[in-house]
């Protein structure tokens, strides 16, 4: 079987070049074939994407001036195939730019940006290469041999389509210089974010201003300030591994409104870092685009591949879970609220008083302290738990990487093992911690994706999991809340659907938007299992497994502050829904439009949508426009899929296991519905998802 060139297990596809240090042009001795990180240099990247655009165009040109008359093998085959060189160099570029970004490979990336966008447009509006696409699926009943060849023409000739391939001359035009713009504003947007993110710090040089404050919270940030030169003084920043701790246990109330102020207003300060004219744009911008495509509305024109299919589906969804949301969160609203009356006698509440009442709560409720979890999940106790989860589902096994090239010097690098205990499935970076130049969030990326050589040899992947997690300090090691330990299962969940992929062409590999989160959230559900807990939840100074009575609070604790989780979830949910279906060009005043948003939904002040517009990176500037809704459509698969676990009395359940891992090695090769039906044996229930948030 044929498909992406020999990017194989120990070696890349570029070719040997003699006369340059440029790391691109030659082969990668290095293990397993990942990029020799160390001598890639920042003057590298350009040269390279110049060279991988030429050789792209080389590889197009040859299947447009074939004689031969258009087969699945010359065209599509031929199309799948190319532009190896272009994703190798992109891939790294990616993957660096997200965790290292500098001025210079922000230069880099403002330069090439709007030549590649260019470049991709060439090719995507190349008539005769369209031609040659349309004649194969055309003639798909004779020339396609199976039912992946057929997909496989299938959704490469609507890519075509949905690119522009059959609009007139002069609407191309247009469409190239909206893509061109969109791909400007968006890197504008990121840009803006880490700047502005990076820009904010809380300072504090009275002690007494620390009070609440749990010591392991204290010493890290008196680790930050050091590091900031500020030794001496306590430094809390917006990241969330620093700014949640403060805001759940800080008895200086008008410090935690100022911390939480800094992180709702971001890039919102009408200066040169503010987004709101970016976000005009971006979402006029959209909607052009998907008019010249003949959609009424940009989420029409995302959805119409995606699982829902609709605008109205995605509404419908975000409706009927709304109203049992707002009415627990209230709920939760009330009862934090008399505490703060028993308290301090004021009944005033705003959101930057939330976690703290809300840790309050589960004190009073539960007798569960989260920094009392905390010594029981240190990094290396929960990574073993993650591990040692795949071992007990899918029998993989890991083994560490220590001489391997490294992006930062903060990664860690895993061999992932079958189960014969000598297959490869792939290479696995961990990296943890938040630093200058890394973006906010966490995400899964991967530095070569899972393809097979010209001989049918399966190519592993390279993939990569990036946190930003709480730091280790100079007493202890990195000590994790019980939101941390849930991000790392859920990451890894994305790495998994990466390693186990067995998808013999490049262009069935993706999943739709709305299936994508599956793997990784169905993962969340064992991490605080008492069953899981007890195998994993040691105290990093005792090495005693967590108590059975702390675990079963932990269970019990369950529905704690799930009217807030979702609530503020679905208000970006329905941010994103609202600005990605106007139908019409108009100027979006930001604040306006938000407040209208919410107002609708009669949205309560107290809660916050999970991002506001100005620093919402996944619907401006991550690829989840008209997606964001993705996370709840995909809950409902994985409140489901767990559920198969509970009803066979084991939650470690080997057969079920290896029907989902061969779920996720499917990848696109079918639609995500039939894929889970396949796993399943029937439609999703809603069920399980609305018993586990306490909405039913």
């Amino acid at each position: 079987m044929t498909a992406l060139c020999a990017a194989a297990a120990l070696t890349s596809c570029g070719p040997k070049t003699s006369g340059t240090d440029n790391p691109f042009f030659t082969e990668w001795e290095t293990p397993f074939g990942v990029p020799p990180f160390e001598q890639i240099r920042p003057e590298h990247y350009i040269p390279a994407f110049r060279e991988g655009m030429a050789r792209e165009k080389a590889e197009i040109d040859a299947i447009v001036d074939n004689p031969g008359a258009p087969t699945f093998e010359n065209t599509i085959l031929a199309y799948d195939n190319s532009g190896e060189f272009l994703r190798r160099v992109s891939s790294v570029f990616g993957c660096v730019t997200g965790t290292d970004m500098t001025p210079e490979l922000e230069r880099i990336q403002g330069e090439m940006s709007p030549v590649l966008t260019r470049h991709g447009s060439d090719i995507s509006l190349n008539p005769k290469l369209f031609a040659r696409v349309k004649a194969v699926y055309d003639g798909c009943d004779s020339l396609c041999a199976d039912s992946l060849q057929r997909r496989l023409t299938e959704k490469m000739y609507r890519g075509f389509v949905r690119s522009g391939a059959e609009l007139s001359a002069d609407d191309q035009a247009k469409l190239r210089q909206v893509d061109e713009q969109l791909s400007m504003l968006s890197i504008n947007f990121g840009r803006n974010l880490r700047g502005d993110n990076g820009e904010f710090v809380l300072i504090i040089d009275n002690q007494d201003d620390l009070k609440g404050l749990p010591q392991s919270v204290v010493d890290a940030a008196a680790h930050e300030a050091g590091s900031r030169g500020e030794a001496g003084k306590w430094a809390f920043t917006l990241d969330k591994s620093s700014m949640i701790p403060f805001l759940q246990y800080a008895e200086n109330r008008g410090l935690r409104e100022k911390l939480y102020k800094g992180y709702l207003t971001r890039c919102d300060h009408n200066d040169g870092r503010d987004n709101k004219a970016v976000i005009d744009s971006i979402a006029n911008l959209r909607l052009t685009r998907a008019n010249l495509l003949g959609y009424p509305t940009h989420a029409a024109y995302v959805l119409d591949r995606q699982m829902a299919k609709t605008p109205e589906a995605v509404y419908a969804l975000l409706t009927e879970l709304w109203t049992p949301a707002l009415e627990r969160a209230k709920g939760e609203l009330a009862e934090m609220r008399e505490i703060k009356i028993q308290e301090t006698g004021d009944s005033t509440f705003a959101s930057w008083d939330w976690w703290f009442y809300a840790e309050k709560l589960r004190k009073a409720k539960y007798d569960l302290n989260e920094d009392e979890l905390r010594p029981y999940f240190a990094l290396d106790s929960v990574r073993n738990g993650v591990f040692g989860l795949a071992n007990k589902l899918y029998g993989i096994t890991f083994r560490e990487l220590t001489d391997i090239p490294k992006y930062n010097p903060d990664n860690r690098v895993f061999e992932v093992i079958d189960t014969d205990g000598t297959t490869s499935l792939g290479v696995l970076y961990l990296d943890f911690h938040p630093r200058a130049g890394k973006r906010v969030g966490a995400w899964c990326t991967t530095f070569r994706s899972q393809s097979y050589d010209s001989t049918g040899r399966r190519v592993a992947p390279v993939v990569s999991i990036v946190c930003n997690f709480s730091k280790p300090t100079a007493d202890a090691p990195a000590l994790l809340t019980l939101d941390e330990v849930n991000t790392f299962f859920h990451e890894f969940g994305h790495g998994l659907h990466q390693l186990f992929s067995m998808v013999p062409y490049r262009g069935l590999k993706g999943v739709e938007r709305d299936f994508v989160e599956l793997p990784s959230q169905v993962m969340e559900n064992w991490a605080v299992q008492p069953e899981m807990l007890a195998l994993y939840a040691r105290h990093y100074q005792t090495g005693e497994p967590i108590p059975a009575e702390m675990a079963q609070k932990i269970a019990r604790s369950g529905l704690f502050n799930q009217g807030f989780a979702t609530v503020e979830y679905l208000a970006a949910s329905v941010l994103d829904m609202d600005y990605h279906t106007l139908t019409a060009g108009q100027p979006i005043d930001v604040t306006a439009f938000e407040a209208a948003s919410m107002g609708k939904l009669g949205m309560i002040p107290q809660i916050e949508p999970r991002y506001k517009s100005t620093y919402f990176q996944h619907i401006f500037s991550g690829g989840y426009s008209s997606g964001y809704y993705s996370y709840i459509w995909a809950e409902v698969l994985d409140a489901d899929a767990f559920n198969a676990y509970v009803e066979s009395g084991d939650l470690f359940n080997p057969e079920i296991a290896a029907k989902f891992r061969t779920m996720l090695s499917r990848g696109g090769t079918a639609d995500g519905d039939v894929l889970y039906r396949d796993f399943r044996g029937a439609e999703p229930s809603k069920e399980p998802l609305l018993r586990r948030r306490g909405l039913k």
